[in-house]
């Protein structure tokens, strides 16, 4: 009888096989991702004729959704009260220039709302107001 202790071989685990995956999985999801920046404002926009202008390098967009919400440069206001439009106006408005006020209202939202902008612009300075559509499809 051998009673001579065995030596017991000391367990090696490998993690190279497991990095591959995991880096072969990141490369995956890197490649598969795509980066549209998708609005989260809902609007659809009323049509007009086929009028193509560059647009100007200093801008604030104003949205207007169909319930009535605003949103400057893609932030939503807390309210829809006047002096709240006017202050986030002041707030994005450069201090050497005067910007072009983008007004996009939805087709379904109220005069008064696109009337609101428009009245606390004017009354910051802010004369320069334009407002996007969709070009009307032929028939």
């Amino acid at each position: 009888m051998n009673f001579q202790p065995r030596r017991e071989e000391e367990v090696d685990v490998n993690l190279t096989p497991l990095i591959d995956v995991v880096f072969l999985l990141l490369i995956f999801f890197m490649v598969s991702t795509t980066f549209i920046r998708e609005s989260e404002i809902e609007l659809t926009l009323p049509e007009a004729s086929e009028e193509v202008r560059e647009d100007p390098l200093d801008t604030i967009e104003i949205a207007i959704d169909a319930n009535g919400r605003y949103f400057v440069n893609g932030n939503a206001l807390i309210n829809t009260q006047l002096t709240t439009i006017r202050q986030a106006l002041n707030e994005v408005r450069p201090a050497d220039a005067e910007p072009v006020v983008i007004i996009s209202a939805d087709a379904d939202a109220s005069h008064q709302a696109v009337v609101t902008v428009m009245d606390a612009a004017r009354q910051i300075g802010l004369t320069r107001i334009t407002f996007p559509t969709r070009i009307r499809e032929k028939e």
